[in-house]
């Protein structure tokens, strides 16, 4: 293989906690551009329009995530498989894997668009969406959908390059759409007097434009994992590859997103002004977990790396070193979010009711975060050793089946709202300790630590 180009970082050698951070910065500054979309959705629609339309817009999440967590799940296992080779060296078979996960991108993008669009209304029931924010909801998932491929392209292209150790270029783009989202939110609302519709339609060009710039940047790139659109095809072998990690990742996306429509379900039981709060609060509970969630990313390539490079040791230390880094980073954010519920929330809404209770969930919620470290660094880790199984069957037991069972009793008992806001940490807690358990049982822990 060529030398390591300036876009990218081989993590085979040098300081593990500089990769991780490194790394992980621009992979956080992303997320956070990323995060603006719909956020910056419900901020627009809660001070400008209604705060039906707010529930309406935040609400939705949940249906979109069933759908576009399965497709973008397979990102996961494209940028393993991509991480692995590219550590060793393997040109030829990167090629392969490069143009299978581009070609795979194309059904998929065609199968979410056709399948988003039959399930709006019946997912819509199934929530039991309150009348006065059906039809906003409607209409914000009608006009997602026709857009769905824009997210998929640019997750699947930014993945490719992530795997290489390039986080920065996927970043600028997003920088860039994210802005223009803003931009065109705004527009839509404030001068052409559009509602829902405005902010959806703002959402789709932005993250159409995103997935355009990610194209234009791997068919340019001369490296082996540059696209060459006359080699798009199917490798038998890197699909088997892609699917063995990134299948069980898609599985577990769309059935945790799915269980998520059954919270929403009981969240919509307490009115419009509930549904509103609670989505600010997941919007700002997005923003606290950015760190960990790139960290989980940056393990999840250096693990794949040095495992491919069989450098095992150095693999496990960057598993402890991300832990801490992680720990530290969501302590200081949940203790901001703890102490500046009100004025956080009231940034959204003016709504009294809205601000009491998503300053409820916050204060609920907050003092549980440092557990999602655990799960989120220990999955990432299991999956670059290509252990996906385990992690997906771990997070589907505790963040759905348990979830459910607990709800379920939960809404039997009668014990409120509180109950509900605790759904989410009792999940935490559970798949956290379950998979400390699978993570000192893996060869990544026990090779040469016996």
């Amino acid at each position: 293989m060529a030398g390591i180009r300036k876009t990218d970082s081989d993590m085979t050698q040098g300081s593990i906690w500089r990769h991780l951070v490194e790394f992980a910065i621009p992979m956080a500054l992303g997320l956070l551009f990323q995060q603006l979309y719909n956020t910056v959705d419900t901020l627009v629609v809660g001070n400008f329009v209604s705060k039906e339309a707010q529930a309406a817009v935040g609400s939705t999440g949940s249906i979109i995530n069933t759908v576009v967590g399965f497709c973008t799940g397979l990102a996961t296992g494209a940028s393993v498989i991509i991480s692995q080779r590219y550590g060793a060296h393997d040109d030829a078979a990167l090629r392969k894997a490069v143009h299978t996960t581009i070609a795979v991108t194309f059904l998929l993008s065609a199968l979410a668009t056709a399948g988003g669009l039959l399930i709006v209304d019946p997912m819509l029931r199934f929530m039991q969406t309150p009348a006065d924010v059906w039809e906003d909801a409607r209409l914000y998932l009608t006009i997602y959908f026709w857009g769905v491929s824009g997210i998929l392209f640019y997750n699947m292209g930014s993945g490719i390059l992530r795997a290489v150790g390039d986080s920065r270029r996927p970043l600028l783009f997003l920088m860039l759409s994210a802005l223009l989202n803003t931009v065109l939110d705004l527009f839509f609302v404030l001068v052409l007097g559009m509602k829902v519709d405005g902010v959806a339609l703002a959402t789709v060009l932005a993250q159409v434009i995103s997935a355009g710039a990610i194209l234009f940047v791997l068919t340019r790139e001369k490296a082996a994992y540059g696209i060459r659109w006359k080699e798009l095809r199917v490798d038998r072998d890197s699909l088997s590859g892609i699917l063995k990690i990134g299948l069980p990742s898609s599985i577990q996306s769309a059935i945790t997103a799915f269980s998520n429509v059954f919270v929403q379900s009981y969240i919509n039981a307490f009115g419009s002004a509930c549904m509103a709060g609670y989505s600010i609060y997941n919007k700002l509970d997005a923003f606290v977990l950015i760190p960990v969630q790139a960290l989980a990313m940056s393990s999840t390539t250096m693990v794949g790396q040095n495992w491919g490079a069989k450098q095992t040791a150095r693999a496990r230390k960057s598993v402890s070193t991300a832990i801490w880094l992680s720990l530290i980073s969501t302590a200081l954010l949940g203790i901001v979010a703890f102490l500046a519920a009100k004025d956080l929330i009231g940034l959204f809404s003016p709504d009294p009711e809205v601000v009491s209770y998503g300053v409820r969930f916050i204060q609920i919620v907050t003092p549980f975060y440092l557990t999602i470290s655990f799960n989120q660094i220990y999955s990432g880790a299991l999956r670059g050793i290509g252990d996906a199984t385990a992690p997906t069957v771990i997070m589907l037991c505790s963040f759905v089946v348990f979830r459910q069972i607990y709800l379920f009793i939960t809404k039997m008992l009668n014990v409120g709202f509180v109950s509900v806001a605790l759904a989410y940490p009792m999940g935490w807690i559970l798949c956290s300790t379950l998979l400390i358990i699978r993570y000192r049982g893996s060869r990544l822990f026990r090779e040469g630590n016996l």
